[in-house]
């Protein structure tokens, strides 16, 4: 595919908006990609990818190897992301200790229209594929009211944590950060993400290193997670899509009861900060919400998240046929 450097620069915009969703617990950087037009792409890139790419460099040379495996558009996507999460992680921190309803209403109203924009794309509704949405939604949601496990330290739990978090982050509707909170593993990559920061800011080699160490621990286990489910997701786009966008619709369903703005808090945990903040909570209705629900700002900004879809969609990049 002939892109220009325009087309880069919307890839890497929706790279942002994938990054900034996998920092949230309960928004799921797929769904992003999805409805943004460059899923299929993204699965089918990383699917290909293989020490191949040597054996063509070596013959071709790099710049065909380069273009054979399209890893314009992955730079692209992942400096997008990497950047977001950068960056964008202590706004949406903020935004959540600060705004909460505000910001899970804007993640609602995505999610919901993605549901409607993935679900509009299955072209047979066979039995099975019904059984398949229910199913997923089912499963989606006993994830979301799960409850956290105990985090070891060891490198290995790391790791671990990694594979299982990059599989979340591609599935649309299953959040990768909240599979890192289920695990109890997320305000621990919230303070490998700040260490860096900091390590840079500060140029301490020392804090520094010891991120960059831990980071390479989580993407050991990222990079084998990606590698292998790219495979099987790719193989059932191509043979299944029906069923698979049954089944990433369904996820995306049982996604919102964590989406929901109104909750009720049922135990806390300490944050990265020090700071006491909400870890298991109960989704309630809004005359049961202790303090001020905020209806009509909630409402605008659900609003404005569904719209946002239809932004993505004219901003697509479509694949050919």
């Amino acid at each position: 595919m002939q892109r220009n450097l325009k087309d880069y620069l919307i890839i890497s915009a929706k790279g942002l908006a994938m990054g900034a969703a996998d920092v949230v617990p309960g928004v799921s950087g797929g769904t992003i990609a999805f409805i943004s037009g460059i899923y299929e792409e993204l699965i089918e890139t990383i699917n290909g990818l293989d020490l191949g790419f040597f054996s063509v460099w070596k013959k071709e040379g790099f710049k065909t190897s380069w273009k054979k495996y399209n890893l314009s558009f992955l730079t692209a996507l992942f400096l997008g992301i990497i950047t977001s999460i950068l960056s964008l992680a202590k706004l949406i921190k903020w935004l959540l200790h600060n705004e909460p309803l505000l910001l899970w209403g804007f993640f609602f109203g995505l999610v919901l229209a993605s549901i409607v924009y993935i679900g509009k794309q299955i072209t047979a509704w066979k039995p099975k594929v019904i059984f398949g949405i229910i199913l997923a939604a089912i499963l989606s949601y006993f994830i979301t009211i799960a409850e956290p496990l105990a985090s070891p330290d060891s490198n290995w739990y790391l790791m671990f944590c990694g594979f299982i978090a990059i599989i979340a982050m591609i599935l649309p509707g299953v959040s990768g950060a909240f599979i890192l909170l289920i695990l109890g593993v997320y305000q621990t990559a919230i303070d490998i993400l700040n260490q860096l920061r900091n390590g840079v800011v500060q140029m301490d080699f020392d804090i520094l290193w010891q991120a960059i160490y831990k980071i390479l621990i989580m993407a050991i286990g990222a990079v084998l997670g990606l590698k292998l489910f790219s495979k099987a997701l790719n193989w059932m786009f191509k043979h299944h899509k029906n069923m698979t966008l049954a089944i990433l619709t369904g996820f995306m369903i049982g996604s919102l009861n964590k989406l929901w703005p109104w909750k009720k808090v049922e135990s806390w945990r300490t944050n990265s900060e020090g700071i006491e903040v909400p870890f298991i909570e109960k989704s309630i209705l809004p005359n049961q919400f202790e303090g001020d629900v905020k209806m009509i700002w909630v409402l605008l900004f659900i609003v404005i998240g569904f719209l946002l879809i239809l932004i993505l969609e004219r901003l697509s990049v479509k694949k050919p046929n």
